[in-house]
């Protein structure tokens, strides 16, 4: 019997899962309401009970764990209303705001010893942050003691530059203090250097590494596991004057570096978002992967989009995950999800610290 076992709510792709059960934690039940996501977790996650359906109508009393206690409850909310990056929806008339609710009433009624809530780390700025004080206290009124924290993803082994906000709570009044920082950083080229050269719209479900196993990098090699081959190389296909466009763009930069002569389709080029036709460089983490179609993120080398395998990697998801449901659903996909090394430097620390308290405990009453 697994010591530890947790339950995913807003479950998405799984990152956030894969962190935990990287960490010792075993996933008895995960919620997801959308098909393609939830068939991703399915696959990736056989052993876990995927219920896929709209979780305000899901009784808490149907989740049973039988005689062992519930560990951690996890999840992200749905966070369109809370991004930074979304101006015309955060605000808080966006019903969605209001599904955290959602998360308050499972750990109400199911008492885990643990929760983790996880979202974007906009959630802290909205409404001049009297939104986090609302969320904070409702989880002090459960008595759960809590810790708040906006977590660089690149100080924890993700090839990422991404904020993600972490909220978590315990009922047995341990204080807690978030994982260290680790002192390297994994860079694009150390992330993606030995996946398949590929060319503007090419769809190879599967193809040779471009380098043997033991010339791989060290999280190269953590990625590839016992794998044989990339999966999922899928790479969008864009016309020829995007293609263009990019021949302009070097390592670093955007659609500044493209001449006006060939934007003529933008009303004003100067109100192009920053990160769109943004090149990766090779030599630093990757920014953000959101939906890295629709923003043009640029393989650093190559004169294409990022593929399926290589945005993955970006995410710090292992080369055996597998991504059900088209193309644009599983890009998606792996721009929503969490990045599993993040997730389980959070999980490793819970149970490290879990583990100190009972043994603190043990030697109080001995």
């Amino acid at each position: 019997m697994q010591k530890y076992i947790g339950i995913d709510i807003f479950a998405g792709a799984g990152g956030l899962s894969l962190g935990a059960e990287w960490a010792g934690i075993a996933m008895t039940h995960a919620i997801e309401i959308s098909p393609y996501p939830a068939a991703t977790y399915q696959h990736n996650h056989p052993n876990t009970i995927v219920l896929r359906d709209d979780i305000q109508k899901i009784d808490t009393s149907s989740i049973k764990t039988g005689k062992q206690e519930l560990f951690v409850i996890m999840g992200g909310p749905p966070c369109q209303g809370f991004s930074m990056s979304n101006t015309m929806s955060r605000n808080m008339e966006n019903d969605k705001n209001f599904l955290y609710l959602e998360f308050v009433r499972f750990v109400r009624d199911l008492r885990p010893r643990w929760f983790v809530m996880e979202n974007v780390w906009g959630l802290t700025k909205m409404n001049d942050g009297e939104t986090m004080e609302m969320i904070k206290e409702s989880f002090v009124g459960l008595d759960y003691t809590i810790k708040p924290k906006i977590l660089w993803a690149s100080n924890y082994g993700v090839p990422q530059k991404r904020y993600r906000f972490f909220l978590v709570g315990n009922r047995d009044n341990i204080p807690f203090e978030f994982p260290q920082e680790m002192g390297t950083t994994i860079t694009v080229h150390d992330a993606i250097s030995d996946l398949p050269i590929l060319t503007n719209g090419q769809m190879l479900d599967s193809a040779p590494y471009t380098l043997p196993f033991d010339e791989a990098s060290e999280y190269a090699q953590l990625m590839r596991q016992d794998s044989t081959e990339s999966q999922q190389n899928f790479v969008s296909l864009n016309n020829e004057l995007v293609i263009e466009r990019y021949n302009y763009i070097p390592q670093g930069g955007n659609w500044r570096d493209i001449p006006d002569s060939l934007m003529q389709n933008y009303a004003d080029k100067s109100r192009c978002h920053s990160g769109i036709y943004k090149r990766l460089r090779d030599d630093a983490p990757s920014v953000v992967i959101s939906n890295y179609r629709k923003s043009m993120l640029i393989h650093p080398t190559q004169n294409r989009g990022l593929s399926v395998r290589e945005a993955a990697r970006l995410q710090s998801f292992p080369d055996s995950y597998y991504f059900m449901g088209p193309h644009m659903s599983i890009q998606q996909q792996i721009g929503n999800a969490v990045p599993p090394l993040l997730a389980k430097a959070v999980f490793e620390q819970i149970i490290k610290t879990t583990n100190e308290y009972e043994r603190s405990r043990k030697h109080t009453k001995s």
